[in-house]
Parts: C-alpha cells; sequence; structure tokens
C-alpha cells in the first residue's frame, strides 16, 4: 500500500467536503439507491480523486456520496472497484484507506449474492459472520505500513459481534427476517458452476460473491469495525436448475431496496 497515493487522494477529497465521516458504507449491486437518504449530500466521482480507477460494473455509479444519514456523518462508495475488474489488491484496497483516513471508525459493507445455504431464498438479506476467502489472494501481501496496521493482523473475529447483535435487534424490532451466515468470496467474473456450489455449501458456506473480502481484511488491518449484510439476489447455481444473469442480481435488489433501505438506516441510528 502506497501510503503517499492514500493521502494525495484525501487531500483531493477534504478539498471538496467540509465533515468528517464516522461510518463508511459499501453499496453493492442494485444496491446503491439507500445513497438517495443522504442529506446534505456531496458527491465527489472516483474518476476524479487522483489514483482511483472507475468503476466500470452495472449498477455502480461510481462515486462516494458523503452526508447525513439517520443524523451520522457517513460517506458511501455507491459502486466498488472489482477483483475481476483485473485491479490489483492494492487499487481495491485503496477506496478503504482513504475512508480511514478521512475518519470513518466503522465500515459497513454489503453485496450481492447468490444463495448457497438451500433455506435461504431470493430476497433475503443475509448478516455475515465470518468469510471464506476462494481468491487466495491477498490486499496485505507486500511491504507492510505500521502506521496502518500490524504486519499479522487477526481475522479471527473480523465480523463485530457487537454490531452483528445490533443487526439482529433492529431487523427484529422492524419485522424484517434476517438470515445469519458465512459469506465466500470467488474470483469472478464467471458465476460458479453447480459443481463449485456444492463445494462452498461442504466447506461451510451460506452465500457466495465476488467481493467483500479484500475490503474487509483491509478494514481490519487498519482497525475498523466491521458490519457485513448480503443480499441474497439469487439461488447459486445448480440449485434451481436454471441459468443465472446479471440482470436477476439487479432485478431482486430493486425488489427489496425499500427493507434494505430500512434496515441500514436504523442500523447507522443505533451506532
Amino acid at each position: 500500500m502506497n501510503l503517499e497515493k492514500v493521502k494525495e487522494s484525501v487531500d483531493f477529497i477534504k478539498t471538496k467536503i467540509d465533515i468528517s465521516p464516522e461510518i463508511g458504507i459499501i453499496l453493492g449491486s442494485g444496491l446503491g439507491d439507500l445513497a438517495e437518504k443522504v442529506e446534505n449530500k456531496v458527491i465527489v466521482k472516483y474518476e476524479d480523486i487522483p489514483n482511483m480507477p472507475k468503476s466500470t460494473v452495472v449498477g455502480h455509479a461510481g462515486q462516494y456520496v458523503f452526508g447525513k444519514l439517520s443524523g451520522k456523518d457517513v460517506v458511501m462508495m455507491q459502486g466498488r472497484i472489482h477483483y475481476y475488474e483485473g485491479h490489483p489488491m492494492e487499487i481495491i484496497a485503496l477506496p478503504i484507506h482513504i475512508m480511514k483516513f478521512l475518519g470513518i471508525k466503522t465500515l459497513v459493507v454489503t453485496n450481492a449474492a447468490g444463495g448457497v445455504n438451500t433455506s435461504f431464498n431470493p430476497g433475503d438479506l443475509m448478516i455475515i459472520t465470518d468469510h471464506i476467502n476462494f481468491v487466495f489472494n491477498n490486499p496485505l501481501i507486500g511491504k507492510n505500513d505500521e502506521e496502518i496496521g500490524p504486519r499479522f493482523p487477526d481475522m479471527s473475529m473480523s465480523y463485530d459481534k457487537n454490531l452483528v447483535n445490533l443487526s439482529e435487534e433492529v431487523a427484529k424490532a422492524h419485522n424484517i427476517n434476517i438470515q445469519k451466515g458465512v459469506y465466500v468470496m470467488m474470483p469472478g467474473p464467471t458465476y460458479e458452476t453447480p459443481a463449485e456450489v456444492r463445494m462452498i455449501r461442504i466447506i461451510g458456506g451460506d452465500a457466495v460473491g465476488m467481493s467483500t473480502v479484500p475490503e474487509v481484511i483491509v478494514a481490519k488491518h487498519a482497525g475498523l469495525k466491521v458490519l457485513g449484510i448480503s443480499c441474497v439476489t439469487n439461488m447459486a447455481s445448480g440449485i434451481l436448475d436454471q441459468p443465472l444473469n446479471h440482470q436477476e442480481v439487479i432485478e431482486t435488489s430493486n425488489r427489496v431496496k425499500d427493507t434494505f433501505t430500512r434496515l441500514i438506516t436504523n442500523i447507522v441510528e443505533k451506532m
């Protein structure tokens, strides 16, 4: 991680905003509408920020959104940078380091995922309790900067238990059906084969996707508290014996966006 590049990006953003965000929120595919709830909004496009690449995926606006959500100063990533877009892990780590240096203490990471647990249904929201890195790459490989975090960070509690409990309480209070489970990251951009999905279930995965894990690793290394929530947009390959496509991901995300928005806004209020 090049600290000078991070500081260059942060210095540019600070010329555009007048808040110090305390919570960062990464919005997954089809979940970007939550940014419409932000008050006193300031938008900074990735392409305008030094060292930041564009987000190229349909359903990802490719911008930071700063402002107030549920009374808290927040920064949202409306669209993320993906490994399958061809970026090195260092680039995927950059947006998290930027938010850390802007002041966040907590990261809420969301994604669209395929349901591997056969008790799940499309449209379910799943609190991530742990993850499995099936990309076999790590954003911390290379020289470590002790100003950011330790050489060998602990991942035994990657997802903050207090935030998991809070999310369950909020879901219950608002009559939102919530699942909990383990998220597995595959590299993409292909969807998994039926055999791969069976393997994921055997090793303990409940949902599968193509993001999130590098961001969580970087956040934990930097000392941030992390909450992860997946939107199960489809059942993974081979479960329903039908082909998969990105349009289904977007359509399901749109169907549950009001529930998702209600959950996240109330969680942020209680943080």
